[in-house]
């Protein structure tokens, strides 16, 4: 069952929509024990809520019938609502509560260490809201009452997510997004900062300053106080053309596949390419350079280097969906293995990282099965009883084949110090990957980006 908070009032069961004959306070009231779900809310607190402090004689009386009907609209769904003390409760269950589901993703992305991660979380999260906190149940009033941790934290999470986007040097984006936010909140400095510094960057140096200047004008006559000091100081950047304002060079170069961004291709074995899903060996990471943000890019890059069919790349993400754990156990068990298998092709006296990438390619095998392929031939394949761990599974066979053949030996590692990307050198006079771009300085290039439709 999902309740959903942020907007109308709505319980979907299976896609259908259910409790829309209820009455108005009836699901007012649902919706205050569902934001404290798990927690009592006391009978005095929901009278309080409901009436806004002019509570009739009848009002206990009430709230308790209300409940009533509640619990037996509620039963046949499997959502309970109990009797705490002097209060009720809505019991944690399967069900899904939008309001929850923000919270959790806003948290997730405020961990996530890669900003491309972090945007796709905060872009989910601020997709739940679908207008204002219980639009079509609850007064101006209730709403700020109700509402205001919430609020403020998408606010914050809009914040953070501008600032992740600037990170990446989507500037465009950000002044399409901003635009209306900044002109509903011109107190929000953070916001009226990020703006001017995404206009700056797109070369609209004098609607930066104009945004100061009418933010400023806001600040002195409704609030009587100046902008703060970091909003003067980037006001005062802007105005000088300090450089440093410019959006920093991307490492990244990029092909789109599906919904993702993953690695152009550059050595020719899907081992070598796995180990150059992280641009920037040789270097500190750099924005944008981690590709294996989530497991969804990890099961569209194993289908991207044909290692698994596209049929299953869908299942997969779809059962990542249903066990995020599970998947994110699998989405780091594939890094540490990249991480062993980088060590591995860079140096083959490294026996304990020969180990360890052999551990897994032995696991591998005993989770493989021998099918026929449409050109008639057998091969081996990744069982589908490997689960979520099958993209891993799929190329630990491919690293097993490749260690296991004299070109190993042909490895080499480009030399650029922002690079370190795998490469395969029979003839052994190259000396930089085929980025074409190694050994010229990093800040003078530009992000490269290429967009392929995976069908």
């Amino acid at each position: 069952m999902e309740f959903q908070l942020l907007g109308p009032f709505a319980v979907r069961h299976e896609g259908r929509q259910v409790l829309a004959g209820s009455r108005r306070q009836e699901r007012c009231l649902l919706s205050v024990l569902l934001l404290h779900a798990g927690r009592a809310v006391t009978t005095e607190r929901l009278i309080d809520l409901m009436w806004n402090g002019d509570a009739p004689a009848s009002a206990r009386g009430t709230v308790h019938t209300y409940i009533g009907r509640l619990r037996v609209a509620l039963k046949p769904y499997g959502v309970r609502v109990e009797t705490r003390h002097d209060g009720y409760a809505v019991e944690q269950g399967p069900h899904t509560i939008d309001a929850q589901e923000f919270t959790f993703l806003v948290r997730q992305a405020a961990d996530a260490g890669d900003p491309v991660e972090r945007v796709r979380l905060y872009d989910e999260a601020l997709g739940l809201w679908r207008g204002p906190l219980l639009a079509d149940v609850a007064d101006d009033r209730l709403r700020t009452r109700l509402g205001g941790p919430l609020d403020e934290l998408r606010l914050s999470a809009v914040e953070q997510r501008v600032e992740a986007q600037l990170t990446m040097g989507l500037h465009d984006r950000v002044v399409a997004d901003l635009t209306p936010l900044v002109e509903e909140h011109p107190g929000r400095e953070r916001l009226v900062a990020a703006q001017m510094t995404a206009l700056y960057r797109g070369g609209r140096q004098a609607d930066a300053l104009n945004l100061y200047r009418s933010t400023r004008k806001v600040l002195v006559t409704e609030f009587g106080i100046e902008p703060g000091a970091e909003l003067q100081t980037l006001h005062d950047r802007i105005l000088h053309g300090d450089h440093r304002l410019d959006r920093p060079p991307g490492p990244v170069y990029a092909v789109r596949v599906d919904d993702q961004w993953l690695p152009w291709s550059t050595s020719g074995h899907p081992a070598l390419e796995f180990c150059n899903t992280y641009a920037g060996w040789g270097a500190d990471r750099l924005p944008g350079s981690e590709w294996l943000r989530g497991y969804a890019a990890l099961a569209v890059w194993a289908g991207h280097m044909d290692l698994i069919g596209e049929r299953l790349v869908t299942g997969l993400r779809e059962q990542a969906l249903r066990h995020p754990d599970v998947a994110a156990t699998a989405l780091a068990e594939a890094r540490q293995f990249r991480t062993n298998l980088y060590a591995c092709l860079t140096d083959p006296d490294d026996a304990r990282a020969f180990t360890v990438v052999a551990g897994t390619v032995e696991d591998a095998a005993r989770h493989s099965v021998f099918t026929r392929g449409e050109d008639g031939l057998g091969r081996w394949q990744p069982s589908p009883s490997s689960g979520l761990r099958l993209p891993l599974c799929a190329v630990a066979r491919s690293a097993g084949e490749l260690l296991a053949e004299p070109r190993r030996f042909t490895v080499r590692s480009c030399p650029s110090e922002d690079c370190g990307w795998l490469f395969l050198d029979a003839s052994g006079r190259r000396r930089w990957c085929s980025l074409a771009t190694c050994g010229v300085k990093r800040t003078s290039l530009s992000p490269l980006h290429r967009t392929r439709s995976a069908g």
